[in-house]
């Protein structure tokens, strides 16, 4: 029977599979894994999650001048019974009390398949090129996982925090007794508003490693030639802004990693420091810190020539 709130489409038995989750998030790196995956996999829907529409909903549609309530969220299972994993798909991040209450029903889901396992994806936003191949990190809900991820080639994410609702089933996972883990692909900090496909595509390299399974990657390769392009063109855009590894000597070198969490902290910074300049001094002193001022100095003195 199927826990209260999961609605059965299709009565497939499912039994000790892995299980991918993925939710949209920064470069909608883990999303665009599971999508690719369920999509190029021989999958099925097998349920689905079913939520209150007044509780996840934060706007209306407008057309014409008249309003409607936008269409709830899907939240779906797949399975592909050949390789046995399960695939979940949330179209929509929640945030506060619908977000966990949705990662619970994900993990009842979960407990009643006996999943062996959940894998999750998240992007790294780091101050580099495109031009960079992807490097792949790892999370674990437990330290012995570690094992898993370091034999497949994946490097343990040394410290930081992972928002949303792809790194928060990681600690609800471990509360149940379930084996988690996290797989984290660099990418451009700059674009993280922009779909990277290359980064998904690394995090299915690493699936591909630890699970031993093979999937096409033809539509992913095109998809990332198209993405290419377009990163071409607004990195030449913001390159006085961002160093990238191929410009002058007194770049950083490009081993000099600074952690996606103090990205996203400085990024909040900026939007703090826009409304009340007197916090400026603290962004600066955050910014001298790794080594970041150059990168951001014009971006900080227009805070000031705004306020003017």
């Amino acid at each position: 029977m199927a826990p209260e709130g999961i609605k059965i489409l299709k009565d497939i038995k499912v039994v000790e599979p892995v299980m991918i989750a993925g939710w949209p998030g920064m470069g909608n790196v883990a999303l665009g894994t599971v999508d690719y995956l369920r999509r190029n996999m021989k999958t099925v829907e097998i349920a689905e999650i079913e939520i209150d529409k007044f509780s996840v909903l934060d706007s209306v549609i407008v057309e014409n001048g008249v309003a409607r309530y936008a269409e709830v969220p899907r939240n779906v299972f797949y399975y592909d019974k050949e390789k046995n994993i399960v695939m979940f798909e949330g179209e929509v991040q929640l945030q506060g009390a619908a977000g966990i209450a949705l990662l619970k029903k994900v993990l009842e889901a979960a407990a009643s398949f006996r999943t062996k396992m959940i894998f999750t994806g998240a992007a790294f936003p780091l101050p580099v090129s495109y031009r960079e191949p992807p490097e792949v990190y790892g999370v674990a809900n437990r330290a012995a996982l570690l094992d898993t991820i370091t034999k497949a080639g994946v490097k343990p994410m040394e410290g930081g925090h992972i928002s949303g609702l792809n790194g928060l089933i990681l600690g609800f996972a471990e509360e149940r007794n379930i084996d988690a883990l996290c797989l984290l692909a660099t990418m451009p900090q700059y674009a993280i508003s922009f779909p990277n496909p290359k980064a998904s595509n690394a995090i299915i390299d690493a699936l591909e490693r630890i699970l031993s399974f093979e999937v096409d990657r033809q539509e992913m390769i095109e998809d990332i030639k198209e993405m290419d392009e377009r990163m071409s063109v607004i990195e030449d855009k913001v390159k006085d802004a961002f160093t990238i590894e191929d410009e002058a000597p007194e770049t950083p070198p490009v081993d000099k990693k600074i952690p996606g969490y103090i990205m996203e902290k400085i990024e909040k910074m900026f939007r703090e420091a826009k409304l009340d300049k007197t916090k400026a001094g603290i962004l600066k002193k955050e910014l001298d810190r790794w080594d970041l001022y150059k990168l951001y100095e014009d971006r900080f003195l227009d805070l000031f020539e705004e306020g003017q």
